[in-house]
C-alpha cells in the first residue's frame, strides 16, 4: 500500500469512530448507554440495522463464495423480506409497548425470569462465538496486507473494536453506521466499475455475464427439493424466513438498532428499507465475485490465492513440489485463456453449433486447471496439515492489492475496516446489553441489590470482547467465513425464535413448558448437526422452531394447570 492509501485508510477509519465518540460525549445515563436517545430517523436505522449484518465477512467472503459457487447463495436471502414484514407487524409494537431494553426482556414479562435467561443464554452463547468470526474476517486483510502475524493481528484488531464500543454505548453504534455504510457503497461501487474496467478491450460486460453464466456462476435460483443441497428456493423461503425471523425479531444486535427509532412508523420504515434493498445488495456482491472468477480467466491467477500462506512453504522443505505445480498452473491458465477468448469470439458468430463446441473446450480447459489447483492445495495440506486450503476468502483482497490504483486500495481496506468496526460494535453492545439487563441486572434485583450502572454495562461489553477476541484465535478452523457465521446461528436461531413464537401466539402454553421443550429443541439441533449433518443448514432454523414448538404444547397438556405462567398482562 503506498502512502496514499495508508492516509485514506486511518482518515476513514478514525474519522467515523472518533465522529462517534464526539456526538455521544458528556455524561450517559444507563438506559441512553444501554438503549439509545430513541431519536433515530428512519433512514439511520435502515443504514444501522443493514449495517450490522453486513459485517466485513460480507465483503471478504461473499464475493468468494461467488466465485468458487456461483451466486446460488443469494437464496440465503429470499425469506428475508417477509420477516421483517412479520417484525414489523408482531415484534416492534409489542417491544415498544413494553419499553423493553432487550427482546429477551419480553421473555420474562410473558413467563418468567427462567425462561427469560434461557433466551438470554442461547443468544449469548451464538452470538458470542460468531462476534469473534466477525473479528477474525478483518484480521485477515491486515495479516496479508501487512505480512504481520495473524494472532497479533487478532488481538490489536479485538482491542481496537473493544475501545470503540465501550466507549460510545448503543447510541455511538447507530450514529456511526449510517457513515460506514456510505464509505462501503462507494467503495464495493468503485471495485465494481475498476473490475469491468480491467477486462480485456474485446471482452463487454455482455461477454462477461456470458462466460461467468457459462461457468454456471449466476445460476441464483436452484429449485431441488434435496435436502442435502444447501441453497435452494425451498431453503431460502422456509429455512431463511426462520433464520430471518429470528435474527431481526430476537437477535439483541438488530433489536437494538430499531428500538431507537423516534417512533414505531420510524422503526417500521427502517426495517422495510431493509426489506426492499438485502437481496439487491447481496446480489451485487456475489455479481461482483463471479464477475472476479471472469477476470481472472483472462488474467494470471494464483494457484493459492493465500498468497502468504503459500509463499512460506515455497520457500520451505518441500517447496520445489509447490512450485513445480504453480509452473504447471500458470501453463493451463495460458490454455484456459485461450480457449475461453476463442469462445468470446465465437459468440458473435451467431452459430450456436460453433458457440457450444467453443464453450465446451473453455470448461474443459478450466477443468484440467482445476485439477492441477487441487492437487496444489493436497501438497500444501500434505506438507503442513494445520493449512487451511479453502482459499476462497482471498480472493477478493487479492484482487484489492494487485489491481486497484493507488488511493482506492485505501478506501476498499477501510470498507472492510468500517463493516468490521460496524457490526463488531452492535455485537459487542449487544451482548454487554443483554448480559447486564438481562443476567446481571435480574440476579441483583432478585437478591434486592442496586439497578445495573453504565460502568457495569461497559464492563460486560469488555468481558464479550475479550470472548470474541479468544474464539477469533480459533477462527482458521473454518472453510467459508459467511457460511460459518450462518451455520453458527442456524444452530441456536431457531429454538430461540420458538421460544418468542410461543410466547406470541400460545397464550395458554407456561414458562415451565416452554423452558422445558427449548431445551430439549436445542439438544435435538445440535445432536443431529453434529451427529448427522445431513441435511442443508438453513432447515435447522425450521427444524429448531417447530420442535420448540410442539414440545411445548406436549409439555403443556401434560403439566397440571397450576404450571403455566403467562401474565396477561403482558401478552396483551
Amino acid at each position: 500500500m503506498s502512502t496514499l492509501d495508508y492516509i485514506v485508510l486511518v482518515a476513514t477509519t478514525l474519522g467515523i469512530a472518533a465522529y462517534g465518540i464526539w456526538r455521544t460525549r458528556g455524561k450517559q445515563t444507563f438506559e441512553n448507554y444501554v438503549r439509545g436517545e430513541e431519536r433515530v430517523s428512519w433512514a439511520t436505522i435502515g443504514l444501522a440495522v443493514m449495517a450490522t449484518q453486513a459485517s466485513a465477512i460480507t465483503f471478504l467472503s461473499t464475493p468468494g463464495q461467488a466465485f468458487e459457487s456461483g451466486m446460488g447463495f443469494v437464496q440465503n436471502y429470499f425469506g428475508l423480506p417477509f420477516a421483517l414484514i412479520v417484525v414489523s407487524a408482531v415484534f416492534l409494537p409489542l417491544y415498544r409497548r413494553l419499553r423493553v431494553m432487550t427482546a429477551y426482556e419480553y421473555l420474562g414479562h410473558r413467563f418468567d425470569q427462567k425462561t427469560r435467561l434461557l433466551g438470554a443464554g442461547l443468544f449469548l452463547l451464538q452470538r458470542g462465538f460468531a462476534s469473534g468470526i466477525t473479528i477474525y474476517a478483518p484480521a485477515i486483510v491486515l495479516s496479508t496486507v501487512f505480512g504481520w502475524n495473524l494472532d497479533l493481528t487478532i488481538l490489536t484488531t479485538g482491542a481496537v473494536a473493544i475501545l470503540y464500543t465501550v466507549s460510545g454505548g448503543n447510541t455511538a453504534v447507530s450514529l456511526t453506521q449510517k457513515h460506514q455504510m456510505a464509505v462501503i457503497f462507494a467503495g464495493m461501487a468503485t471495485a465494481f466499475v475498476i473490475l469491468i474496467l480491467r477486462l480485456p478491450e474485446n471482452v463487454s460486460f455482455g461477454d462477461a455475464l456470458t462466460v461467468a453464466g457459462g461457468f454456471d456462476k449466476l445460476n441464483a435460483v436452484n429449485l431441488s427439493f434435496d435436502l442435502n443441497e444447501r441453497y435452494t428456493l425451498w431453503s431460502g423461503l422456509l429455512g431463511g424466513f426462520f433464520l430471518s425471523l429470528s435474527y431481526f425479531g430476537t437477535d439483541q444486535s438488530q433489536v437494538g438498532r430499531y428500538l431507537s427509532g423516534t417512533s414505531l412508523r420510524e422503526s417500521r420504515l427502517g426495517l422495510m428499507f431493509n426489506a426492499l434493498l438485502k437481496i439487491p445488495m447481496q446480489a451485487f456482491i456475489l455479481l461482483l465475485g463471479a464477475l472476479l472468477f471472469v477476470f481472472y480467466q483472462f488474467s494470471p491467477a494464483p494457484v493459492f490465492f493465500d498468497r502468504t500462506t503459500w509463499q512460506q512453504h515455497v520457500e520451505g522443505p518441500g517447496g520445489e513440489r509447490l512450485r513445480v505445480l504453480e509452473e504447471r498452473y500458470a501453463e493451463a491458465a495460458v490454455v484456459k485463456r485461450a480457449a475461453v477468448q476463442q469462445w468470446v469470439s465465437d459468440s458473435e458468430s451467431g452459430d450456436p453449433a460453433r458457440i457450444s463446441a467453443a464453450r465446451d473446450a473453455a470448461r474443459a480447459a478450466h477443468v484440467q486447471s482445476e485439477a492441477i489447483r487441487a492437487e496444489a492445495k493436497a501438497t500444501l495440506r500434505v506438507l503442513d496439515p494445520s493449512v487451511k486450503t479453502k482459499d476462497s476468502d482471498y480472493v477478493f483482497i487479492t484482487f484489492v492489492l494487485e489491481q486497484l490504483p493507488r488511493g482506492v486500495i485505501g478506501l476498499l481496506i477501510a470498507v472492510i475496516f468500517a463493516a468490521a468496526l460496524s457490526s463488531v460494535a452492535a455485537e459487542l453492545s449487544a451482548l454487554g446489553s443483554t448480559t447486564v439487563v438481562d443476567l446481571y441486572g435480574t440476579l441483583r434485583r432478585s437478591r434486592g441489590g442496586a439497578a445495573p450502572s453504565v460502568l457495569a454495562s461497559k464492563l460486560c461489553t469488555a468481558f464479550w470482547g475479550l470472548v470474541a477476541v479468544g474464539f477469533a484465535l480459533f477462527a482458521r478452523v473454518v472453510e467459508n467465513l459467511i457460511e460459518a457465521v450462518n451455520i453458527l446461528g442456524s444452530l441456536f436461531y431457531g429454538v430461540i425464535l420458538g421460544l418468542f413464537l410461543v410466547a406470541f401466539f400460545l397464550r395458554r402454553v407456561g414458562g415451565h413448558a416452554v423452558f422445558t421443550a427449548a431445551i430439549l429443541a436445542e439438544l435435538a439441533v445440535l445432536t443431529a448437526f453434529f451427529a448427522f449433518d445431513r441435511v442443508g443448514y438453513l432447515w435447522y432454523n425450521l427444524i429448531g422452531c417447530t420442535l420448540c414448538v410442539v414440545f411445548s404444547l406436549l409439555l403443556q397438556a401434560l403439566l397440571p394447570s397450576r404450571s403455566q405462567s403467562a401474565p396477561e398482562a403482558a401478552a396483551r
